[in-house]
């Protein structure tokens, strides 16, 4: 009995080292782009956390005394034109652009998810119709729309995210519906709603869960797409406005001193760079760890 015992514990334990999220996580860590990726997101997290901490200088009191000033031993990365610190303006502005970011990810999925979940599900012309309304938003180039929804919004950071958020709604659509479609008929759905469980139940204790794979990956590269749109949108001044630290906002302001300072608009294009880069290593990392056919 004891030896049976002990079997069974073995066994437990072997089926829990074995499932999907632990073989994932094993994958995920194996890769060392995604480990890059992961370490500038946890950076950008830290710094953006520990803003009024980690940076030297308020970030929007000026000097006029200390106009222009190039990079130095009392300023790392310079000044502006209104004499402020570019270090403290762009750990500020790490803040700012994780929180578009998450934001705008957060409005695609508030809206993507139900949407991509009941047309998978019902199908028939409900599907169409939701199906048909994406392919439009898809036929615009997907800056330009959100340049549209900004302007009619009007400049802000709050509708420059709203805009980002409903651009971004198609894409996770389409892959909770392609997701659905394959989960819905699989033998553990057929047997709940032959035992007479409500559809409704069936899709979000079922059907949903089993879809979150690619949606966590989307959602990672999504905020990386999330974060250069916001910084578009802002240099063309729908977006965050001036004292705002924003990145894009950066840029915008120091376009005219590319030639006189370029450290105004380098580092913070530099930043954007970076946040980009690590959220787009590590989504392609989780890409990699989840997909089911690279199982072994």
């Amino acid at each position: 009995m004891a030896a049976a015992g002990t079997t069974v514990v073995e066994v437990g334990r072997v089926e829990r080292d074995r499932s999907p999220w632990r073989e994932a996580s094993r994958r995920l860590q194996r890769n060392r782009a995604a480990i890059v990726g992961l370490a500038v997101i946890g950076l950008l997290l830290v710094i953006g956390l520990l803003a009024p901490v980690v940076a030297p200088y308020s970030y929007y009191d000026t000097s006029l005394g200390n106009r222009i000033q190039p990079p130095s031993a009392a300023h790392w990365l310079g000044t502006d034109d209104l004499g402020r610190d570019v270090l403290s303006r762009i750990v500020y502005g790490a803040r700012i652009s994780l929180l578009i970011g998450v934001l705008s990810v957060g409005i695609s999925l508030a809206i993507g998810l139900p949407l991509g979940a009941v047309a998978g599900y019902a199908g028939g012309l409900v599907d169409s119709v939701i199906m048909r309304v994406m392919d439009v938003m898809l036929a615009f180039p997907s800056f330009l729309l959100a340049v549209m929804i900004a302007g009619i919004l009007g400049p802000s950071l709050a509708n420059a995210m709203i805009a980002i958020g409903v651009v971004q709604v198609p894409r996770y659509v389409r892959i909770l519906r392609a997701s659905v479609l394959s989960v819905k008929a699989e033998p553990f759905v057929e047997a709940a709603s032959a035992l007479g469980a409500p559809s409704g139940r069936i899709l979000v204790r079922h059907v949903v869960p089993n879809c979150l794979a690619p949606l966590i990956v989307q959602s990672t590269l999504g905020v990386a797409s999330a974060i250069l749109e916001a910084a578009g949108l802002s240099f063309l001044g729908l977006g965050a406005q001036p004292p705002s630290p924003e990145w894009g906002a950066m840029l915008a302001s120091g376009r005219n001193l590319l030639q006189v300072a370029p450290w105004v608009v380098t580092y913070p294009g530099i930043a954007i760079l970076v946040a980009v880069l690590g959220f787009n290593l590590f989504g392609d990392g989780l890409r990699d760890a989840l997909d089911p056919r690279l199982k072994t």
